[in-house]
């Protein structure tokens, strides 16, 4: 099955028009709307952005690998 994708704004949520589709008269195709997520697609960039924080956190003084094994094994013993 080939895949169409159009952008739309909704201005009567009652009526949605579309319009130049690459379809022959009588084709039968299958129709699925999708609404944008934005509440999504700004947890994603504040997850982006705290992830840049923290990588940053260490960047003057990266810690070795034996300081992150006793806080593993530190955070496993419960302390």
């Amino acid at each position: 099955m080939n895949a169409y994708k159009r952008y739309i704004t909704i201005e009567d949520p009652n009526h949605m028009v579309l319009s130049g589709l690459p379809f022959k008269p009588g084709q039968r195709v299958e129709v699925i709307v999708l609404a944008e997520d934005f509440e999504r697609e700004t947890l994603a960039e504040k997850l982006r952005q705290l992830l840049k924080e923290t990588q940053a956190l260490h960047q003057d003084n990266p810690l070795t690998d034996e300081e992150i094994a006793a806080e593993i094994e530190a955070y496993r013993q419960g302390k």
